[in-house]
């Protein structure tokens, strides 16, 4: 299981699905997704949607890249599918993500201690 999540931690941006995890845990593709969550909380696709929006959020608060630009290079397929898991982990949407994060002037180590997704 260690080597699927650091899989997914290494890889967040590229495709990555249960099956291709499963085989990298040396499990069957069902089994895999059971024992993952009973492991690390959530399924494995949640875990992989939460790693991107973290980058996400970084990229949102430390660049002036477009959000578009974003959503694609943390491999998200579509601007609507990240908006919505954005809003889905964080609360708000990825604009008002980034107008409060330059309104606060904190460092970099705070901000994301504080700002962690909790889903």
């Amino acid at each position: 299981m260690l080597r699927a999540r650091d899989a997914m931690d290494r890889s967040y941006a590229q495709p990555l699905d249960v099956p291709a995890l499963a085989r990298i845990a040396h499990v069957s593709p069902a089994h895999f997704a059971r024992v993952f969550r009973a492991t690390f909380g959530e399924t494995p696709h949640r875990y992989l949607q939460r790693r991107r929006v973290e980058r996400a959020m970084f990229l949102l608060r430390e660049t002036e890249r477009g959000i578009t630009d974003i959503c694609f290079d943390v491999g998200f397929g579509s601007s609507g599918t990240f908006s919505r898991t954005f809003r889905d982990i964080v609360g708000q949407s990825p604009r008002a993500y980034r107008k409060q994060a330059a309104a606060t002037g904190v460092p970099t180590c705070f901000t994301m201690a504080w700002s962690r997704p909790s889903d």
